[in-house]
């Protein structure tokens, strides 16, 4: 009788762990998304620069470099001239990337 009493003492103390965890791991998501939609979501060309896992797009308007907070949303554009949307952390120099287009050459 001890015995089962302790197993469902302690199967009822990991439930409890596990349901704190999942709750903690959604209000964290939540906040990320709330921080992202601050930040506004912008369309702009330029080139992708990669140096080992850091990932660099330099902006065409400006020759602005930012450091992309997703690398691997770029991981196999290293070089090429592109069109990204993403947010725009003006504060910190850095970008989201949401979504990648590559642009044609222009032949010179």
């Amino acid at each position: 009788m001890k015995k089962l009493l302790a197993l469902v003492l302690g199967l009822t103390v990991m439930c409890s762990v596990v349901a704190f965890a999942q709750d903690a791991g959604t209000s964290a998501g939540s906040a990320d998304k709330t921080t992202m939609s601050n930040a506004p979501l912008k369309t702009i060309k330029g080139t992708v620069k990669a140096e080992g896992d850091k990932v660099t797009f330099v902006s065409d308007a400006d020759q602005k470099s930012w450091d992309v907070m997703n690398p691997e949303a770029l991981k196999d554009h290293d070089g090429h001239h592109v069109q990204v949307s993403a947010h725009v952390y003006a504060d910190k120099d850095s970008i989201h990337v949401m979504s990648v287009k590559m642009l044609k050459k222009s032949s010179m």
